[in-house]
């Protein structure tokens, strides 16, 4: 199995340099040609591609890089102490050995830095500023900014249902005529919208006659029975208002002294009539839907959100409304309430946005594109193109103090517009690799390969 692992990743950068190969070849105007790998006497050997050595100076055929000269890894020195009497016997601090004798100091030598890959498959690598530049490599600062994170969804414009009335009569009878006949059309406070003819409405109108012929009629000098007498005018006159008689209405029939046969039914509120339930002659009872009429100078637009989207989403968020059918202009809102329901057909929620509609170009049943904006605060991230996704793992190559770059796992967050959070695994100030990673990963794999093939 590790052998097949060896093969693979030597596959992967043996392809990478061929790309690399062609890129040189192109910027240096030379054909790219393979060398055979000397022995282990090799004194030169090339930065970016180590499987190319000589044993002496010269330029990689394939990136056309200076072959540099092999120096002996520096190393460090660690102090042990080991035992006289078994040498197997070793400490990391002075004591004496399990025979009681003084256990004698001695230095071994250690690899600093880059002794082996920091993650598994992968090691540490050198490039120069000549081959960042030939890869169009770039480091970037690891830097906490300000992140924000637009969310595009779809919304549907809808009636502002605290501005719907829905017309009713109090009463049973029939309907004589619709002075506001078709919907979409509309009205205005006070305007006619129907007359009816209510027996139970005439009944009450002859009360309130008799209750004023009756009020005249009385001349005492007893307060009680003079009380008495406007008690009951009043109460006929409140009758009628609950009847939606207006108060011209009554005030006309007390000063003509005529009950109406047939009375006129006035709109409540200015709006556009969106349904219309009756038609000419039709019986109504108390209970009838006559008409909805609803205001639209200001209306909703409901846009839905994704689960995985509303920790984002959040009451008063900006958000921008674009339609297809008004090119180049943009309506701006904020969210008003977001559902505590979830649909659970869609696994959406319904996020409620208001906006002014004066000139009533939005019109119920639009669809609408929402985009919405959200502040995440300050996180840390890096580019897009700085991350190296393999599905099970995601890599950065991290620039170290002695200016190699090294593979590092990190734990992404949130994807941003054109950058990954970082959770776990980078700190800021750190310089990180961004492009090219394609060409970094498969020497990095290579020169993991070749070290675990020594070994």
């Amino acid at each position: 199995m590790k052998k097949v692992l060896i093969v693979a990743a030597v596959a992967v950068a043996v392809a990478g340099g061929l790309a690399l190969g062609y890129l040189a070849g192109r910027a240096g105007g030379q054909p790219a040609t393979e060398i055979g790998v000397v022995g282990h006497s090799a004194l030169y050997h090339c930065p970016m591609h180590p499987q190319i050595v000589s044993d002496k100076p010269g330029q990689c055929p394939i990136c056309q890089m200076t072959l540099v000269k092999n120096v002996k890894e520096p190393r460090a020195k660690r102090v042990i102490y080991r035992s006289t009497m078994n040498p197997n016997e070793t400490s990391d601090h002075a004591r004496n050995d399990s025979m009681g004798m003084a256990m004698v100091p001695e230095e071994l030598e250690e690899p600093i830095g880059g002794a082996g890959p920091s993650v598994e498959g992968l090691a540490p690598l050198v490039l120069s500023a000549r081959q960042r530049a030939l890869l169009d490599a770039r480091t970037v600062r690891v830097a906490a900014l300000p992140s924000l994170k637009t969310l595009r969804t779809v919304g549907l414009v809808t009636v502002d249902e605290r501005r719907m009335q829905h017309v009713h009569t109090k009463i049973q009878g029939w309907i004589e005529h619709l002075h506001a006949g078709a919907v979409g059309e509309t009205v205005r406070r006070g305007d006619p919208l129907l007359t009816i003819y209510s027996p139970e409405l005439l009944a009450t109108q002859r009360e309130f006659l008799v209750a004023l012929d009756n009020r005249a009629r009385v001349s005492s000098t007893m307060p009680e029975v003079n009380a008495d007498a406007e008690h009951l005018v009043e109460a006929a006159r409140k009758r009628l208002l609950l009847q939606d008689m207006t108060e011209a209405q009554i005030d006309e029939l007390a000063t003509t002294r005529e009950a109406r046969k047939i009375v006129t039914l006035y709109a409540p509120v200015s709006g556009t009539i969106t349904a219309r339930n009756v038609s000419h002659g039709e019986r109504i009872e108390s209970a009838t839907s006559l008409l909805d009429i609803a205001d639209l100078s200001r209306v909703w637009v409901v846009a839905d959100i994704y689960e995985s989207e509303l920790p984002f989403v959040h009451d008063g968020a900006e958000a921008t409304i674009i339609l297809s059918y008004l090119p180049g202009r943009a309506y701006h809102g904020r969210v008003s309430l977001i559902s505590p329901l979830v649909d659970e057909a869609t696994r959406t929620v319904k996020a409620r946005i208001e906006l002014e509609n004066n000139d009533l170009t939005l019109r119920p049943g639009m669809f609408a594109n929402v985009e919405l904006l959200a502040d995440l605060g300050e996180r840390i991230a890096v580019p897009k193109d700085a991350v190296l996704r393999s599905g099970t793992r995601d890599i950065v190559f991290v620039r170290t103090t002695d200016g190699s770059f090294e593979p590092r796992e990190v734990e992404l967050g949130i994807e941003l517009p054109d950058a990954w959070e970082i959770h776990k695994g980078l700190a800021e100030g750190e310089d990180v690799l961004a492009a090219a990673n394609f060409f970094v990963d498969a020497e990095s794999k290579l020169k993991a390969a070749l070290a675990g093939a020594k070994r």
